[in-house]
Formats: C-alpha cells, sequence, structure tokens
C-alpha cells in the first residue's frame, strides 16, 4: 500500500517537471504580466494572486467527493490495480493536461468560459448545445451528491456503536451554521482574519466532537430517513444558491479548506507511518463480457480521480481571473490535478485496508472511505470515532463544495438561455435546476433481484460518463484552437479522442440497457440519450470547424499575438 502511495507520487513529481515543462512550451507561456487579473483588474473578481495561493483555492474547489467515491466503487469492482494504474497515468495525461489547457485558454481570451471559447473558435450554436449539456451534466451531479450526503446521515442502528450517522448529521448542520456565523464576522462586525479564523478553526474540532452527543434523526426506515436528508439538502443548495457569497459560500469554503487539508494530511501521514498492509485483491477477475466491462466503465467510474470536466468549468470561470503570470498555469492547472489524483490514491487505499469478505465493503463509498481515515488517524493516538466523524464530515463538506458550485452554475446557465434576468430570474433559474433532482431523489428504483438501490448509485455510472464526457468535448474545442494558432494540437487531440471513445461508449451502454430493460421513463437513461445527441452534435461541429480556416480575430481582446 505505501509502495503504491510512494510509486504514485514520484511519477506525479516527475511529470509536473518534465511534462508540464513541455506543455509550458508547447502552449508559449509568458512570465510577463499580462493576463486578465492585471489587465482587466477590479480588486473582486479579477485579482493577481500569488500562485500558492491561487493553488490551494482553485485545489479546494475542484477536490470534490468524485476522487474519493469513484476509485473505491471502481476498486471494490474490478481490484485495486486497474484503478491504480487509471487514476495515476490517466491524471498525468489527460486530467491535468485538460485542466492545463482549460486554464490557459480563458487566460489567452480574456479569462472568458471554456463555452466562450468554444463559441468562437466552433461556433453560435455549439456554444448553446455546450451550455445545455452543462446544465443535464450539472443534474447528474446535484443527484449524485445530495444523495451520497444523505447516505451519510442515515440512522443505522445495526451498527451498533459505530452508527455514526446520526451524530456526523449534527456536525455538518453546525457546520453550516458556523460558516454563516463567521461570514458576519468577517463583514458586519469587521474581526480581523487571523482572529476569526483562530476561533472558528477550534470551534470547528469542538462540532466535531459535540455531533456523536446530540444525534439528529428523522424516524421511518433507512429509505425513508435519506429521502428525508435528500430533501434538506436540496433546500440548502437552493438557499446557497440565491443568498449573496459573503454569507455562506465564501466563509464555509474557507473553512472547509482546513478539514480538506487536515484529511489529506492525515492520509498521507497515515499511509507513511502506519505500516498497514494490503489486504483486498489487486484483480477481481472481471472480463469484457460481464455486464459492466472494464472497458469502458473501469474509467467513467473513477470518474474525477484521473479526468473531470468540471475542473474545466472551474478553470476558467473563475481561477483564469486571478492568475498572475501564464507561468503560473503549470502549478495552478496542472499541478492541482495531480494533488486530486493524490486525494483518489488515499481514497483507494482506504478500500486496500479491506479484506476480501469483509462486512465495510457492503457500506458506501463515504462510509469505507471514514474508516479508513479513522485507521490512519488512530496511527497518532485519535480514537477510532472521532476519526470516523471527521472523515465522514469532510466527506459531506467535499460535497458541499461542489453543490454550492453546481447549483450555482446551474442557475447562471438557465438565466442566460431563458432569458430570466434580476432575482425573480435567479429564483426561478434555481427551481428549475433543483426540480429534476428532486422528481429523481423522489422515485425508487430496484435492481434485476427487486432490491432498492440508493440513487447515487443508479447515477453514478452516467454521472462519470457525463463528467468526462464534458471534459472530452472542452479538449476538442481547445484543439480546434491550438490547431487555428499554429500549435501543437495533438496535445489535448488524443487526450480528447480517447476520453470520447471512452465516454460515448459508456453512454452507450447505459442506453442499451434501457431500452432492452423497456425503461422509457427512466431518468438516468433519458438523460443519458439527451447527452448522447447534444455530445455528437457538438463533436461534429467541432470537427467542421477544426477544418475550417480559422476565424477572423474579431471581439478577441487577447490571443496569441502576443507570442
Amino acid at each position: 500500500m505505501l509502495a503504491f502511495a510512494l510509486i504514485a507520487a514520484a511519477i506525479y513529481l516527475l511529470s509536473f517537471f518534465i511534462y508540464g515543462r513541455w506543455l509550458s512550451k508547447i502552449f508559449a507561456l509568458s512570465s510577463e504580466p499580462t493576463t486578465p487579473a492585471h489587465r482587466l483588474s477590479d480588486g473582486q473578481d479579477y485579482v493577481p494572486t500569488r500562485p500558492a495561493i491561487l493553488l490551494s483555492q482553485h485545489f479546494a474547489a475542484i477536490a470534490a467527493v468524485g476522487p474519493i467515491a469513484g476509485p473505491i466503487l471502481a476498486g471494490a469492482k474490478y481490484g485495486w490495480l486497474p484503478g491504480a494504474l487509471w487514476i495515476t497515468l490517466g491524471a498525468v495525461f489527460i486530467g491535468a493536461v485538460h485542466d492545463f489547457s482549460c486554464l490557459v485558454a480563458s487566460v489567452r481570451h480574456d479569462a472568458r468560459s471554456i463555452g466562450d471559447v468554444i463559441k468562437i473558435y466552433v461556433g453560435r450554436n455549439a456554444s448553446i448545445l455546450f451550455s445545455l449539456f452543462i446544465w443535464l451534466n450539472l443534474i447528474y451531479v446535484i443527484v449524485v451528491f445530495t444523495d451520497l450526503t444523505a447516505s451519510a446521515f442515515v440512522n443505522r442502528p445495526e451498527f451498533g456503536s459505530q452508527n455514526f450517522g446520526p451524530g456526523v448529521a449534527t456536525s455538518s448542520l453546525l457546520y453550516l451554521g458556523l460558516a454563516v456565523l463567521m461570514g458576519f464576522a468577517l463583514n458586519r462586525w469587521k474581526w480581523s482574519l487571523k482572529r476569526t479564523t483562530t476561533l472558528f478553526v477550534l470551534a470547528l474540532f469542538v462540532v466535531i466532537w459535540l455531533g456523536q452527543k446530540i444525534p439528529i434523526t428523522f424516524s421511518g426506515d433507512a429509505l425513508s430517513q435519506q429521502k428525508a436528508w435528500d430533501s434538506v439538502i436540496l433546500i440548502y443548495c437552493f438557499a446557497a444558491s440565491v443568498i449573496p457569497l459573503w454569507v455562506l459560500l465564501q466563509p464555509r469554503g474557507y473553512l472547509g479548506g482546513f478539514i480538506l487539508y487536515t484529511t489529506f494530511a492525515a492520509g498521507v501521514l497515515g499511509l507513511a507511518f502506519g505500516k498497514f498492509s494490503t489486504q483486498f485483491p489487486l484483480w477481481n477477475g472481471s472480463t469484457n463480457s460481464s455486464p459492466t466491462p472494464l472497458f469502458p466503465l473501469l474509467f467513467t467510474t473513477i470518474a474525477c480521480g484521473a479526468c473531470s470536466g468540471f475542473h474545466g468549468l472551474v478553470s476558467s470561470g473563475t481561477t483564469s481571473k486571478q492568475l498572475d503570470r501564464e507561468t503560473d498555469a503549470r502549478t495552478v492547472g496542472y499541478g492541482g490535478m495531480l494533488l486530486e489524483g493524490f486525494v483518489a490514491v488515499i481514497a483507494l487505499s482506504t478500500l486496500m485496508l479491506q479484506a476480501p469478505g469483509s462486512p465495510e465493503l457492503s457500506l458506501g463509498p463515504d462510509e469505507i472511505y471514514a474508516r479508513g481515515l479513522a485507521h490512519f488517524m488512530s496511527v497518532f493516538g485519535i480514537p477510532f470515532a472521532a476519526g470516523v466523524t471527521f472523515g465522514k464530515l469532510a466527506f459531506a463538506t467535499f460535497i458541499y463544495d461542489t453543490l454550492d458550485v453546481t447549483t450555482r452554475l446551474g442557475r447562471y446557465i438557465l438565466q442566460e438561455l431563458l432569458g430570466l434576468p434580476g432575482k425573480r430570474g435567479a429564483f426561478m433559474a434555481t427551481g428549475l435546476t433543483l426540480a429534476v433532482p428532486a422528481i429523481a431523489l423522489w422515485m425508487t428504483f430496484t435492481d434485476p433481484a427487486g432490491k432498492i438501490q440508493p440513487m447515487w448509485k443508479v447515477f453514478w455510472p452516467a454521472f462519470g460518463a457525463s463528467n468526462q464526457l464534458l471534459a472530452a468535448l472542452s479538449l476538442a474545442g481547445i484543439t480546434v484552437w491550438l490547431r487555428h494558432t499554429g500549435r501543437n494540437w495533438w496535445v489535448t487531440g488524443i487526450p480528447a479522442a480517447f476520453m470520447t471513445v471512452v465516454t460515448l461508449s459508456s453512454l452507450a451502454i447505459i442506453v442499451r440497457q434501457t431500452l432492452s430493460a423497456g425503461r422509457w421513463l427512466d431518468p438516468v437513461g433519458t438523460t443519458a440519450i439527451l447527452l448522447l445527441i447534444l455530445a455528437l452534435i457538438i463533436l461534429f461541429q467541432t470537427a467542421s470547424a477544426a477544418l475550417r480556416r480559422p476565424p477572423a480575430a474579431d471581439g478577441i481582446l487577447y490571443t496569441d499575438e502576443q507570442d
């Protein structure tokens, strides 16, 4: 287990200094302060930020629950070795290249979104379809992450003394309350950042301890409890999307950063000093003739652990507006994805602790991750119960980060597509964005044996495929830009082609299973069909644009003319 972590870390470091540096030359990055953060500086959105600080912010924004749940699910299905190979090599040659290139492309076009870059080089129609594709992708994200969080809060008396869910629910709600108080402390009461940070970080660890003392439970069986928590979390999503950023999102993101880095440190130090041995098999013997073939489903199951289209939205949405110099893109964009890759390494290691047939393997990825993290933390004398509570709160915190951004982004897209301005438009767009997940989460699905399945598990394959297809489409658009500017377009073209084949194959499997089962009203299959059609149209338009002559640079305030 330690050997795997060390090998992965060595590969990531070498790739950062060798492949990342070579990519910087391909993109001809400038060390001059000519980025949009300087030219368009407004002290609010466009702010030149030191690379170490920006890397921290960017990493906190992209490090969601995907690189935790995905590797655990894939490892449990196929064995840990296939996942380990994809996490390591995929992050280096595809995921980090995607994040890096999206960041650079945005910076070269006045920090515009990747959708706007596609509009310039592929066309307006492709840009509209791309926005609709993103919105449908976000629906999957909201469903999966809402239900995963809800499952972590459910009261499970059969766990006995290890029934930590209700206590984690309490800690989670108190944590959100702390974030609101912190927002007021900084913005209304004008406390200093140092004083506020000290008090609220200490309060955060008190909240973790207090949660298990006053657990919150809903009545009913596990399924009804989970659906009740789904509703509570969707209400949170609505509120977080429409209230001012300073009230909740900014302080919660800042406070959550301490949980994120503590979790990261606990995993690294636990692996280094715990002397844990690998129990889980490296190969489960799956073949391509099974209902869940290794290719392509391994790649889309791991999802964000190796490549994530969502990262491109962050890179081209907020990070590009704060990049001090183009040369910092290697540290922030390429390096940020490698850090996320190591989060996936830690997550897979928590599965590797489990022996074949262990009862914990029947639990969700949140339980496996939290209990594995608790074992790592026990090396330093931290009680197992406290470690599990912290691990599950960290799991929920990662999801809050994603749900906040996802719901708000979905609202922005709908407001633009439907022409819904102002506060009323914001409320309507948010309601529409959350209505589809609400309907899906209140539905009940069963497997062929008649066993009820949690919605996150039902939606996960489509979530992984759509998220990585978003990355493929972004890479395809960037490939057109590189070709039109005379650069080595294959550095993004090959990853785009590979991810296109993988993700379209995965969606095709989902569609085939939906149609063969006659589930015409299945929201997973129906949305997969829509995504498949949209993707094929966008890819056709992208290929056509790649073969056309480069468009005129009218309206582009900042292109490659500086090089």
